[in-house]
């Protein structure tokens, strides 16, 4: 065989072979064309054998009227679920839970609490709703009570009994977050201080009731520029999707979790997806084009979030966007093809 034939079968056989090293200029030139061509606004983070490789935010010059510097913070959505697994692990792990605790332990007006249990509200099996939205539209864009919020919860009842199938629930994890609170005997922005943001020193991590400052708030795209927007309320979803925090303090947060640094390893076993599974208990699994991470994803009416980790290559990434015209996603999927030598269209501008 030829020089040139075996060179070509080398490259062939490394298309998509991680990168040991990051090619900043193209990591670069990606995310200044999606500021640069206003397909959004953001920042990311991303982590190689616990050090903070690469960083970069990218598209706040097209928000001249705001203030932004390294430590404004983004509403990162359901990955606070991930948050709020953790701290449920937590109890487990001191004999205060178990995973098969009765939800009628807690909640017995709510539909089916007999046979739910805390692990079918942590995987998605429970068969209960999504409280925020009611009546086909999100509602809890304004203030509402607990008792609304219970209302709402017993009327849409459940869709199937626990087991039968997975069907993400928002209700599960405002369920769990009233347990934590209950067995803390916390609020769950003091829970969130004491067993995450004091032990890892995040300075810019925090639950809504915390009253974080410097915070993006959210944006969509119309008329050829930026506007604000008038998002999901946090204190309507406490535990559900309420956190803010910057990429790096989510960074330091996955990878603190994913070495066993937060939760022992049979936690986090039990966390992760079983193989075949898209979900698992707090953690799901993401699949880009072969290449599996595990993590969480976001998403507000105008805010979005993806935290991710890689075992293989100890590698997470964290990506947040308080202004998006791409599906975070297809824009992580992006960065992990710039990082595993893959080939990929760049977005069009419409």
């Amino acid at each position: 065989m030829t020089k040139s034939k075996l060179i070509a079968l080398f490259l062939l056989a490394s298309a998509g072979l991680f990168s040991q090293t990051i090619d900043r200029k193209k990591m670069d030139d990606y995310l200044n064309y999606i500021g640069n061509s206003n397909l959004g606004i953001g920042s990311i983070s991303i982590f190689k054998d616990g050090k903070e490789v690469y960083s970069k935010s990218f598209g706040q010059k097209n928000l001249p009227d705001k203030v932004y510097n390294k430590d404004t913070k983004y509403h990162v959505g359901s990955v606070t679920k991930m948050v709020t697994a953790t701290l449920i692990f937590k109890l487990i792990e001191e004999g205060k839970l178990n995973l098969e605790d009765k939800l009628s332990d807690f909640f017995p007006e709510v539909p089916n609490a007999n046979i739910i249990t805390i692990r079918n509200l942590l995987e998605h099996s429970s068969g209960l709703g999504s409280y925020v939205v009611k009546d086909g539209e999100v509602w809890v864009t304004d203030k509402a009570t607990r008792k609304e919020i219970f209302d709402v919860i017993q009327k849409q009842e459940t869709s199937f009994k626990p087991d039968e199938k997975v069907a993400y629930s928002n209700t599960a994890y405002y369920l769990l977050t009233d347990i934590l609170e209950k067995k803390y005997n916390l609020p769950y922005h003091k829970i969130v201080e004491r067993e995450i943001t004091a032990p890892l020193a995040l300075k810019n991590f925090a639950s809504t009731k915390s009253d974080p400052k410097n915070v993006f708030k959210p944006h969509h795209y119309e008329n050829n520029h930026w506007s604000d927007m008038k998002d999901i309320l946090p204190e309507n979803v406490i535990g559900v999707g309420d956190i803010v925090s910057t990429s790096k303090d989510l960074n330091i947060f996955n990878e603190n979790l994913f070495h066993n640094k937060i939760l022992t390893k049979d936690s986090m076993e039990k966390m992760i997806p079983a193989s075949g599974k898209g979900w698992g208990r707090g953690i799901a699994l993401w699949d880009f084009d072969g290449i599996t991470f595990y993590g969480h994803g976001g998403d507000t009416l105008g805010s979005h979030a993806l935290l991710i980790y890689n075992p293989e290559q100890n590698l997470s990434i964290a990506y947040n966007t308080n202004a998006e015209r791409i599906n975070k996603e297809n824009f992580v999927k992006n960065i992990v093809s710039l990082l595993y030598n893959k080939e990929f269209k760049w977005p069009e501008i419409k």
